[in-house]
């Protein structure tokens, strides 16, 4: 694997690929790489035949700098899961290599609707960062495909409208939540819990099963996220939302109607100094009584 700091490179090995007739395939990523990631790339060698990662601690889409501050930095080890996956070339840029002219005159992408509420709610300025900095990457890299985990379900909605409407040539290629044994999402901020935290964190995915379980059961939908809220919080977490939205897009479900219906449960919370986040989609069928 080559790595490359500079969009001059990176223009240049990219072209290189395009021109020999290569697919290309795209994972960005802030580093800090897990089996999540790295799954990622794996999809990715399947699907293309030249693979482009990213390595970018984006400052645009920080809005508390002490998170930014923290956020681990761990480039050789990175480089060593992407080389033994496989991955052809990585683009490890500085903030200025990609904001030149600073972060406040730097133009921003904004995407209206799916990016409110939810982390865009808790994380303002959240979104028009990532949208911003990934539109730089895209317009980059000139990927074919570019691939996200599902576990960002809000963040992968906002990224499909910006290609949409923005006329971007661009496959978006989803890859399932990586979890771990007991079902925790796999995440660069689980490094932040304490080793007791670790073993309590387990409860968000919980909290998830038990909402989709008592929602195939008929439940209200307002009583259901209320006991959901109650357990979450006394297994140790300070709940930041738990949302049922329209899984196709991300629209506000405020009862389950009768029929077939794909919702998506999106949940937030802190847990010690860890602000975790985690999905399930879940169709349910439901008779008319």
């Amino acid at each position: 694997m080559i790595t490359i700091h500079t969009i001059k490179e990176l223009r240049e090995h990219v072209s290189n690929a395009r021109q020999a007739g290569k697919v290309i395939g795209f994972v960005p990523t802030m580093g800090n790489l897990h089996a999540g990631h790295i799954s990622l790339v794996e999809r990715a060698k399947k699907e293309c035949d030249f693979i482009v990662s990213s390595i970018f601690v984006n400052p645009l889409q920080f809005n508390d700098k002490s998170d930014l501050q923290r956020y681990p930095r761990t480039l050789p080890n990175d480089q060593e899961q992407l080389t033994a996956a496989h991955c052809d070339l990585l683009f490890a840029p500085d903030v200025d290599e990609m904001y030149p002219h600073g972060q406040d005159e730097q133009s921003i992408v904004h995407v209206p609707v799916v990016s409110a509420g939810l982390c865009g709610g808790s994380r303002p300025g959240h979104f028009d960062g990532v949208s911003t900095v990934v539109t730089k990457l895209f317009n980059q890299v000139l990927p074919d495909n570019a691939y996200f985990g599902e576990k960002d379900f809000q963040q992968v909605a906002v990224i499909r409208k910006m290609v949409s409407d923005l006329c971007m040539p661009v496959n978006v290629v989803t890859v399932p939540t990586a979890r771990a044994d007991d079902g925790l999402a796999l995440s660069s901020r689980n490094g932040y819990l304490s080793t007791d935290e670790r073993e309590l964190a387990v409860g968000l995915y919980k909290t998830l099963n038990e909402i989709a379980a008592e929602l195939h059961q008929g439940l209200a939908l307002e009583s259901v996220i209320e006991g959901a809220i109650r357990r979450l919080n006394s297994r140790g977490f300070k709940t930041d939302y738990i949302e049922v939205r329209d899984a196709s897009d991300l629209s506000t479900v405020t009862s389950i109607s009768t029929g077939t219906q794909e919702i998506v449960i999106l949940a937030a919370a802190f847990l010690g100094n860890a602000r975790l986040i985690d999905n399930m989609v879940v169709t349910l069928n439901r008779g008319i009584v």
